[in-house]
């Protein structure tokens, strides 16, 4: 306003004024322009520092093979605008540096201007470089279409649950989900896909389909186009490298379908380096599994008779459920689809679409072949066959064919089975592997303890496909019914193995010609009393005769004619009684079971070469013990339990399984009543035994000599699992307990304290899961009264002998405590337990990593001095942490009389000396260690030296 003023008096015409009124505006605004260059500068600064992060974090997150045009166009404007402004950054803190200068004033409004421009410039960067970001976040987790409903089928939900339970699990990186086609992998892994719990847990979702010619190019490729990563090497190496750092620093699922090999990780996507990366992957073969080394395997199982009828009844709609007919129709389909859910949404399909015409629903039911065929069984089939083609070896086919022989309803027993296979010839030292190797492939089903397996009803007829295609291995399995028809009476002829599986046979026809035949099944024919006499008359190549649980009295005398027989099982035909008089014709017999029969030894007595022989306790007869020393190729020799003579009251034996050990006490009432009973084992001696429970190395556990002793009762549980309600019961009887290489149990309070109160001796061995002997948190009363030896030797996972407090009264009698090779133990005596030990003689610590203490101060500050009174020896050995045995010489020893120390080169100062161990006579220990060991009295030293006897360091 004054400079206005001035031109005005100077007397200036109106043109003038006008001109003199746009200068005037435009020196207000440079005014103002410059009076806010120190504003325009912070905000292009704090913008421009805005876009650098922006520049960096983009940069970061993208590699060169997903730079696009546009974020190439892009980065380079980002670079060209980091040089503007650090030019305007530059002229700006020149004018700083000299403010007097009159053109540094009149330049400040024309930089405050550019500032305000390249302002706007670097924040429309910011904005585009947003919109670049957001295209770079991570591909969506899910891809392809949404999989079928699973509600339906609630076994399939359940393996799910169980596969996100795992992925939750930090410690789990790898699961394996196996099982035999058509029981819904695919379906388990589509829904892991779509997963809630799955989306909220990882980054990304990588699904692969393993193709059956897949390539390792082929495999990086699919997850390179999953990453949306431009890459077209075929470098093995160099793909990996890339997919490595695409993927390290986010959490990634991995699932990997229909896996038909294994497939190294670690080298295809640098899996092993990647900590927040975990992998499923879906199989056939158990062996992938392992060989890929997952951390949990969840087995898919075929549907039960009653979930298989569910998912059909679902699948086929509003039809069956409106007509009884159809759910009668609807259980005969189901039963032709072996638990197999693919078959059955496939059939379910085809019956939805008849509609409600039930006389098409009894149709198609009777044209059931047809039907699957057309509607993709024949597939599955072939995909079966092609596992079946993808055994290595005829051996494998040959016992894989030998399965069809059972019905799909029928347990095999593996030792059975693999019997023969020996017998006919497919194998020698090799069943287990082949066994094996056909359950790792799912073309047979194993039991939960094992000892059993299964074959799938469309694994069973494709085999019997499969069997007439090849030579010499023809297998007929017929019904009663069908045996009367000429047609198949012709199949004995031309079939190398037979087997009549429906349990209603009662009669045999007279004359076969059976020239060809290997193997003969007639077992669980209950109805079958009389075999024709010529019946075997043409068998002479059969090699093996199964008659089990028949009701046959005798054998004709035919059977003499089976000159190439070589196993003969007749065990639970109850009804039978006599052989054959020339039975010792069957001189390459090597298997017989009679077990269950009314046979007798001296029946047999003739058949010396027998290598395997089954009896059962009433198969002995008046010198028996002579008759079985006879047999002197015998390789095995099992005798079954089946008595129940109540006069038995003393018994040492040894049951291969928990569930032959009930037999025998359910079948026993006697013994029944006897681990019924609740009295304790002490006062109730009506009955002594000594019982091995499980399987076990006969080299290695045999009966423990403190267990030899036949005044107390013993139970040594070998390989078991869990707490079995009978164990506890036999438990409460016993007086020595032996526990084996047992899982899970984490202490040997779960077998309940109540029945460990009469234990005289424990002996705890290679038990991995155990991690305390006793927990008493919240219990009441004391334990182990009269326990007097207690030994541990290889639990891995123990960390203490007793948790909770030591009652009084508990391990009052305890004479012998070993420890060895307990590798987390970090304490011995808890809290009050050593206070219990008044009669502890032996102390032995091997092999406990951890220990440091042997009476560890913090936990028994308040000790008398004669706590340990009555222990006679101590010995440790190879504990590399030990540092005390006791912390000061506060303790007697006075019944202390033999030390060995060995391999404990922490420890260097001992509690005890001539004064405070007077009957100590020897002592055990390298002469290196003994020399550098720390006195508080060098004359103690000089008097316990005469007692050493010096060993060498390796012990």
């Amino acid at each position: 306003m004054a400079l206005e003023g001035v031109l005005v008096e100077a007397g200036l015409g109106a043109g003038v004024g006008a001109v003199a009124e746009t200068a005037i505006s435009l020196v207000i605004s440079r005014f103002a322009l410059r009076m806010h260059l120190n504003g325009n500068h912070q905000d292009l600064t704090r913008e421009g520092m805005k876009l650098w992060e922006l520049r960096d974090g983009i940069s970061g997150e993208i590699c060169s093979n997903r730079m696009t045009p546009q974020i190439t166009q892009w980065m380079s404007q980002v670079e060209g605008m980091l040089t503007e402004v650090t030019g305007l950054d530059n002229k700006y803190n020149d004018r700083k540096k000299h403010p007097w200068k009159l053109y540094r004033r009149l330049r400040g409004a024309s930089l405050s201007r550019d500032m305000a421009g390249k302002y706007e410039q670097v924040h429309g960067l910011w904005e585009e470089g947003k919109s670049i970001k957001a295209m770079l976040r991570l591909p969506m987790p899910v891809v392809g279409i949404r999989p079928a409903q699973i509600k339906y089928i609630s076994p399939l939900h359940k393996y799910v649950e169980e596969a996100v339970s795992f992925l939750e699990d930090p410690d789990i990186r790898r699961i394996g989900i196996w099982g035999i086609v058509g029981t819904g992998k695919t379906t388990i892994m589509d829904h892991l896909n779509h997963h809630e719990n799955v989306k909220n847990m990882f980054d990304i979702v990588i699904s692969v389909a393993i193709q059956k010619e897949w390539s390792e190019i082929g495999f990086q490729k699919q997850i390179l186009d999953r990453l949306e990563l431009n890459v077209e090497s075929a470098d093995i190496n160099k793909n990996a490298q890339i997919i490595f750092e695409e993927l390290k620093k986010k959490k990634c699922l991995i699932l990997l379908d229909d896996v038909c090999c294994t497939i190294e990780l670690e080298k295809l996507i640098g899996v092993h380096d990647m900590q927040t990366c975990k992998v499923v992957l879906a199989t056939r073969d158990l062996a992938i599994c392992k060989v890929m080394d997952v951390d949990d395997e969840i087995q898919v199982k075929k549907l039960s008779d009653v979930e298989a009828l569910d998912m059909f009844m679902e699948k086929a709609g509003k039809y069956i459920k409106n007509f009884p007919r159809a759910v009668q129709v609807a259980q005969l389909v189901v039963k032709e689809c072996g638990g197999l859910p693919l078959l059955i949404e496939k059939l379910a399909k085809t019956f939805k679409g008849m509609g409600g015409n039930i006389q098409c629903w009894t149709d198609g039911q009777r044209q059931l072949g047809d039907l699957m065929n057309e509607e993709g069984i024949l597939a599955v089939h072939q995909v079966l066959h092609f596992r079946y083609n993808s055994l290595d070896s005829n051996p494998k086919k040959d016992c894989f064919l030998y399965c069809a022989l059972y019905s799909e309803k029928c347990e095999i027993l593996e030792r059975c089975l693999q019997e023969c296979w020996r017998m006919e010839g497919f194998t020698h030292n090799d069943r287990h592997e082949i066994l094996g190797h056909l359950i790792n492939v799912s073309l047979l089903e194993t039991s939960v303890n094992k000892k059993i397996v299964k074959m799938n009803k469309v694994l069973g007829e494709m085999a019997l496909t499969i069997s007439q295609e090849r030579e010499n291995s023809k297998i007929v399995a017929m019904k009663c019914e069908e045996l009367k028809e000429p047609s198949n009476r012709e199949k004995w002829t031309q079939a190398n193995r037979i087997s009549l599986l429906d349990e209603k046979l009662q009669n045999l026809p007279e004359n076969l010609n059976c020239g060809n035949l290997f193997t003969l099944f007639l077992r669980r024919n209950k109805n079958l009393v009389f075999i024709p006499n010529l019946f075997f008359a043409s068998m002479c190549c059969l090699r093996v005769l199964d008659l089990h649980r028949t009701g046959i009295e005798s054998l004709p005398s035919s059977l003499c004619n089976l000159i190439g027989l070589k196993g003969l099982y007749l065990n639970s035909c109850i009804h039978l009684v006599g052989l054959p008089t020339d039975i010792v014709a069957l001189k390459k017999l090597e298997v017989l079971d009679i077990g269950g029969t009314k046979l007798n030894l001296c029946q047999i007595k003739s058949l010396t070469w027998l290598k395997l022989l089954r009896i059962s306790l009433s198969n002995f007869c008046m010198g028996s013990e002579n008759i079985v020393s006879s047999f002197v190729s015998l390789e095995e020799f099992s005798i079954d339990i089946d008595l129940s003579d109540e006069q038995l009251t003393c018994l040492k034996f040894w049951f291969p399984t928990v569930e032959r050990l009930d037999s025998f006490v359910k079948k026993n009432k006697p013994w029944k009543d006897f681990f019924d009973r609740t009295s304790p084992a002490w006062d109730d001696l009506s009955f002594r035994f000594q019982f091995a429970v499980g399987s076990q190395n006969l080299t290695r556990y045999q009966f423990l000599e403190s267990f030899d002793d036949p005044s107390y009762n013993s139970l040594k549980f070998i390989n078991g699992k869990g707490v079995n309600d009978l164990i506890r019961k036999v438990l409460a009887k016993t007086h020595a307990f032996g526990l084996i290489d047992h899982v899970g149990a984490s202490s040997l309070s779960e077998f309940d304290m109540e029945n460990l109160k009469d234990l005289f001796v424990c002996s705890i061995e290679g038990c991995n899961e155990i991690e305390t002997i006793i927990d008493s948190i919240g219990k009441t009363g004391s334990v182990l009264e009269i326990m007097q030896h207690l030994h541990i030797e290889n639990a891995s996972k123990l960390e203490s002998i007793w948790k909770g407090p030591v009652l009084a009264g508990s391990l009052t009698r305890l004479r012998t405590l070993v420890l060895i090779k307990c590798r987390v133990l970090t304490k011995i005596f808890s809290n009050g337990m050593i206070q219990q030990l008044c009669k502890l003689e032996h102390l032995r610590v091997e092999e406990c990593d951890e220990i440091e203490e042997i009476i560890m101060r913090s936990e028994n500050s308040e000790l008398e001095s004669n706590q340990l009174r009555r222990l006679k020896t101590l010995t440790l050995l190879n504990l590399p942490k030990l540092t005390s045995i006791w912390t000061h010489g506060s303790l007697e020893w006075g019944s202390l009389e033999r030390i060995e120390i060995s391999i404990c080169p922490m420890l260097k100062k001992l509690p005890f000396n001539i004064n405070n161990a007077q009957k100590l006579r020897c002592i055990h220990c390298e002469q290196e260690w003994w020399e550098a060991l720390e006195w508080t009295n060098d004359g103690f030293k000089q008097r316990l030296n005469p007692l050493c006897a010096f060993t060498s360091s390796s012990g």
